[in-house]
């Protein structure tokens, strides 16, 4: 991918790999992206979400998670704003939400970001200084101010979605680690 590009033509081009992408390798990646989930152990709090659409993962991420003894907290959306975020306590309990998200049915927690020691993060692509690109409608932006200071950021992509440079604006948040298939758990730096 060229590093002269806008923010919409990098959406653009990689929704539309995402869409190329078979139903067998997006099995083979939410496998690998479950079995990372020993990798976060040892954190009481996770906050994380259930993928839609081309994004990669699956709740069985999510299952692994709390086989860690991690407690999982999933975004529940709202009109345009900060996210709240609820328990995830199964799959049998998520319903779905604005957008056609699967959220979690319990309460909202208050202060979740504050109790999550990881958050990961879905993203359509991480460059190598932590610049994340999301979708664009700024719910994790508006959010992430939240958050501890201790927090470990973790976008979440496709292996060939961590790319050299991504136009970075100042309310992007720095992530600091990426978590791909097979790549595994990756540390960004400046």
């Amino acid at each position: 991918m060229s590093e002269v590009r806008d923010k919409a033509a990098w959406r653009g081009e990689i929704l539309a790999r995402r869409k190329a992408i078979t139903p067998g390798q997006r099995e083979r990646e939410a496998e690998a992206l479950a079995g990372h989930a020993a990798a976060l152990a040892g954190h009481s709090w996770v906050c994380a979400y259930v993928p839609v659409g081309g994004e990669p993962g699956s709740v069985a991420m999510l299952d692994a998670l709390r086989a860690t003894g991690a407690r999982v907290l999933l975004p529940v959306t709202g009109e345009p704003g900060p996210l709240e975020w609820a328990e995830y306590e199964g799959p049998e309990r998520l319903r779905r939400g604005r957008f056609g998200l699967r959220e979690p049915d319990g309460a909202p927690i208050a202060d979740a970001l504050r109790l999550a020691e990881v958050i990961l993060i879905p993203a359509l692509a991480v460059d190598r200084s932590g610049t994340r690109l999301g979708r664009g409608a700024g719910y994790y932006d508006r959010s992430l101010h939240a958050s501890r200071a201790d927090a470990r950021m973790i976008a979440v992509v496709r292996d060939d979605e961590v790319v050299d440079h991504l136009p970075r604006e100042s309310h992007d948040h720095r992530m600091g680690w990426a978590l791909t298939p097979f790549g595994g758990l990756l540390e960004l730096g400046e």
